[in-house]
């Protein structure tokens, strides 16, 4: 071998190694830079919004929905906590609720985002159409399991024999079967519109524009509120957190207009998201129309700006300052929402829902952030599915009631259907009810209904004040009376063994009712009860294995 051949067989024997090194570092990177190549995100271009009419031609009330992610029920002041010890306040989510109704006991119908925003969506159980899952990608949650907080207690099982029957993620969709909200209003006159995050499906048949929206300002499975080295932006990275992790390795900061390309947002994303939202307003303010506002806030990663953080320098713990701020863009948000109704002149004829799609996640590792109440994100205990519900409907709902009976985010549909004096067809099995009798005090009490979900082996229902969950992969039973102990303190299995059979019976029965998964779980990863992530595992510690 002469001398230039060696030189260049070690040249390239160096750069093999380079990106062997490299690769083993970064592989968990690749599908940012593969949707990079595939989909580059351009500059930011203004929104063609469909302007509606001059005059006003139909009375019927606007409705909008503000979907939080992950928003845990002490963050939200007005339940009477609130983070950094109370001394952390949301003015106007808080005026929004002395304007309206407090819901004590709101419910997502998941405690997890894509499920309990397909429910919302729906009025359904989404199990009963097989959307049981998150959409992610095998390598998504292969990295979860690598990246996993190794403990001596309990591992996860990663399925890899399941993989074959992984279908692409793109086509992860609501099935185009199920009726939304949208659809409903439609034929009733209303313009609907979709704003942030969608996570139901990212190929186009799939789409919010399929599901009865007329426009969508879509962020497809997340995105970066500012760019990571944006001079105006406070980063908190979770070192302890496999999903963290994956976050900061793969998000795009983007969004997408309809069907168009991906696009920088202008500036922050819940501030640009809000922006968009007046924009909506003003536009339609003529005639009725839907807003699904789903901001991408409070999800991690945590990403604050800069401006909001330094208001906040009462808070020691920075974690905890960068997700106030968060919180702080989105209550923000809401006052500007309503702002723009009243100077439209259309907030008296307009009902409001804010909710969160599920529980804050102890990944995060903040302990108080769903106080008081055991449990997180991905858990059946009330951490995971007990939000903030809040209902503002001006000369409908007397203005500062509190509502102690138990409402879900499938009610939504239900409610607004008949708001909007949409026929529905009986065919249709809705498992959400219509609440607004219950809020007004026409009816008393709380809807007569079970309120239930699953995810894989563990399930849980609620019943009449009564509580069940079942992890079937380690036969725990957890059975509570939530009237008496509403922060699951007393598990009753083994002394009430005739409520908990009765109940056994019921969750039987809801069981049988549910569809297969349209895709199946690849991941059962246990996660603590009480304990956040970065908080060292004892053998007395619960923990439920959640599935996807």
């Amino acid at each position: 071998m002469n001398k230039k051949i060696k030189n260049i067989v070690l040249g390239l024997l160096f750069f093999l190694v380079l990106f062997i090194f490299w690769f083993s570092e970064n592989w968990y990177k690749m599908p940012k830079y593969i949707g990079n190549w595939k989909n580059p995100i351009g500059k930011n271009i203004p929104v063609n919004w469909e302007k509606g009419p001059e005059k006003r031609i139909n009375s019927k009330p606007n409705v909008i929905v503000i979907l939080v992610d992950d928003l845990g029920f002490n963050q939200i002041s007005s339940y009477g906590g609130g983070m950094a010890d109370g001394n952390f306040k949301t003015p106007n989510i808080d005026q929004l609720a002395k304007d309206g109704v407090l819901c004590t006991n709101g419910y997502s119908s998941s405690a997890i985002c894509s499920p309990s925003r397909a429910s919302l969506l729906t009025g359904r159980f989404p199990t009963r159409f097989g959307y049981e899952y998150t959409p992610t990608t095998s390598t998504f949650m292969k990295g979860i399991s690598v990246f996993a907080k190794k403990n001596d207690i309990v591992s996860g099982y990663y399925h890899k024999d399941r993989e074959k029957d992984i279908i692409e993620i793109e086509k992860m969709g609501l099935p185009n079967s199920e009726l939304t909200i949208a659809e409903i209003l439609n034929p009733q006159g209303y313009h609907n519109i979709h704003i942030g995050k969608w996570h139901l499906g990212h190929s186009k048949e799939f789409l919010p524009r399929q599901h009865g929206f007329d426009e969508s300002l879509r962020i497809d499975q997340g995105s970066f509120f500012l760019p990571e080295n944006d001079p105006n932006v406070i980063n908190a990275k979770l070192d302890f957190d496999p999903i963290d992790k994956l976050l900061w390795g793969n998000l795009p900061y983007a969004v997408n207009f309809n069907e168009g390309p991906r696009m920088k947002p202008k500036g922050h994303l819940t501030d640009y998201l809000t922006n968009e939202a007046v924009k909506v307003i003003e536009l339609n303010k003529n005639r009725p129309f839907f807003m699904y506002m789903a901001y991408w806030a409070v999800h991690s990663p945590l990403q604050a700006k800069k401006d909001d953080y330094d208001k906040l320098s009462y808070i020691k713990n920075h974690e905890e300052r960068v997700l106030a701020s968060m919180v702080m863009s989105v209550d923000r948000g809401v006052g500007k929402i309503r702002k723009a109704l009243k100077e439209n002149g259309i907030d008296r004829n307009t009902i409001i829902v804010f909710t969160s799609d599920n529980g804050a996640p102890g990944y995060i590792g903040l302990p108080d952030l769903n106080k008081p109440y055991r449990g997180w994100k991905l858990t059946h205990f009330e951490g995971g599915v007990h939000v903030p519900f809040i209902v503002n409907y001006p000369n409908k709902i007397p203005a500062g009631k509190v509502y102690d009976g138990r409402v879900s985010n499938m009610d939504i549909f239900s409610t607004f259907s008949k708001i909007a004096n949409a026929e529905l067809s009986d065919k249709i099995k809705l498992d959400g009810v219509n609440i607004l009798p219950y809020l007004t005090g026409e009816e008393k009490g709380e809807p007569r209904r079970v309120l239930f979900s699953k995810s894989g082996k563990y399930a849980y229902l609620i019943k009449e004040g009564w509580k069940l969950q079942i992890d079937f992969i380690q036969n725990k039973k957890w059975l509570f009376n939530l009237i008496d102990d509403p922060t699951e303190q007393i598990n009753l299995s083994n002394k009430n063994i005739e409520k908990l059979m009765e109940l056994e019976k019921v969750l039987e029965i809801k069981l049988s009712e549910q569809s297969e998964p349209i895709w199946p779980s690849l991941l059962d990863w246990p996660i603590f009860i009480d304990k956040t992530l970065n908080m060292p595992n004892e053998d007395s510690d619960e923990y439920i294995f959640w599935a996807n």
